[in-house]
């Protein structure tokens, strides 16, 4: 069976704006470290978009040690995955990807975590 552990919560925002005031106000109420990308900033393992993403309300990321591994033993357990959601890591190995559906209103995804 895999192994699966909460690895970050995402919400989504409307704007660069609204993603970068967000995850300030997580660091000031909480001391979250801010980290921002391209498509997102980080307040500790809080991911506050830059515009609206995947699920209603946001997505749950899980973290797994093998992606691939994991994905094959959800689906032999039925659940289904969207394959244009696939990110993979510069050798091939699936890294991340969306199931398909939401959950209470959250997409969720599978991500590569060690």
């Amino acid at each position: 069976m895999a192994e699966y552990t909460l690895a970050h919560v995402g919400i989504n925002g409307e704007s660069e704006e609204e993603a970068r005031k967000a995850a300030q106000l997580l660091s000031t109420l909480f001391g979250f470290a801010v980290k921002e990308g391209k498509s997102s900033v980080f307040a500790g393992d809080v991911e506050v978009t830059k515009t609206p993403f995947k699920g209603t309300h946001g997505h749950i990321a899980i973290g797994t040690p093998d992606v691939a591994a994991a994905q094959a033993e959800l689906e032999a357990k039925g659940f289904t995955f969207d394959p244009s959601t696939a990110k993979y890591l510069p050798d091939g190995t699936l890294n991340a990807i969306y199931l398909t559906g939401e959950i209470g209103g959250f997409a969720f995804h599978l991500v590569g975590k060690k």
